[in-house]
């Protein structure tokens, strides 16, 4: 028996509040049409003040928790480009506040990526034998980052929260994670980017620009980047597990624009509607992203057991990442 990783749950939570395309299109200069045609998005949901990332991976951990019916866990990794301190990490708080007190957990930086790099982390914890449930979630509270008079990042960005309980089993189960391809590189670090409120901008001394407050994206740069590392990086983990394209049922790539999931779909040769999307309802939610498609497919039957499934995403580092598994028969509602 070879001992693995399998994916036992999994949780979403989206804030409350919804901003549509047309409320939008009120304070900035685009419209419905636009933000459709270039993104796919038609809503997405953003945190009241007073919520923060934190709230969001509590809400998703719990989720996730309930629908392995699960009681805890002894190792819990969060996912998130926008932690509620710059110090200490998000993880320990959340773990706290799911009555987890006493186990390791600590927070992953990878962008978008984030969720497939603490998926691998918390994976391997388990194989290695160092946990026996590992609680992964990918959490975001974007808008605090947006500049919210910029229409290239404003209207296709959301909050909300993903989660997935790994528990110890054995390869040839259903949901076991067959293997994950990760890859980065440094020197596109200004592609995708917040510049301010680190090291680098302190250490400069000096005022500190009103602007490196926000979130940048060279989105023409990271469209055609994104597809050629997610294509790329999926054809590896493919080849590494033994499957062919043809094999993969369900494609559930990063939501980050819909004209992005489906070129990645082309570029392997897979029919379109084989990929997983929810972005028209909660826009790009970065680390989030990934894991609230996977609740989402489950609650809406777009994932059904057996399927194969293909994970793969692109952010900021630049980073980016894929696995593969097959979908384990899990509870729904």
């Amino acid at each position: 028996m070879t001992r693995a990783a399998v994916l036992a749950g999994v949780g979403g939570f989206v804030p409350p509040r919804v901003v549509t395309n047309d409320e939008l299109s009120r304070r900035l200069d685009t419209s419905d049409d636009w933000i459709r045609t270039r993104t796919g998005i038609a809503e997405r949901h953003v945190v009241d003040p007073g919520t923060s990332t934190g709230d969001l991976a509590v809400e998703a951990g719990e989720r996730a928790l309930e629908n392995a019916g699960a009681h805890g866990a002894d190792l819990v990794i969060v996912a998130t480009t926008t932690p509620d301190r710059p110090c200490p990490a998000t993880a320990p708080v959340v773990a706290a506040r799911l009555g987890l007190t006493g186990v390791p957990a600590y927070d992953v930086a990878a962008v978008c990526s984030g969720f497939v790099y603490a998926l691998q982390a918390g994976a391997c914890a388990v194989t290695a034998g160092f946990a026996e449930r590992a609680l992964v979630i990918g959490a975001e509270s974007f808008s605090t980052i947006l500049d919210p008079e910029d229409r290239t990042t404003a209207v296709i960005f959301g909050d909300g929260a993903g989660a997935v309980l790994l528990r110890a089993g054995e390869r040839t189960e259903p949901g076991a994670v067959l293997d994950v391809h990760l890859g980065s590189d440094g020197s596109m670090t200004d592609l995708i980017t917040v510049r301010g409120g680190g090291a680098e901008e302190r250490s400069r001394g000096g005022t500190a620009r009103p602007e490196d407050r926000y979130f940048r994206m060279d989105g023409r740069s990271v469209f055609f980047t994104a597809v050629r590392r997610m294509a790329e990086s999926s054809r590896t983990v493919l080849a590494r597990t033994g499957w062919e394209v043809a094999d993969v049922d369900r494609l559930v790539g990063h939501q980050a624009n819909t004209r992005i999931i489906h070129a990645v779909a082309e570029q392997l040769g897979l029919p379109p509607e084989r990929a997983v999307l929810n972005i028209e309802r909660v826009g790009n939610t970065s680390a989030a992203s990934i894991p609230l498609a996977l609740a989402d497919g489950l609650a809406d039957g777009t994932l059904t057991a057996g399927d194969r499934v293909l994970l793969t995403a692109f952010g900021g580092g630049a980073t980016w990442g894929s696995a593969t598994l097959v979908w384990p028969d899990l509870p729904v509602g």
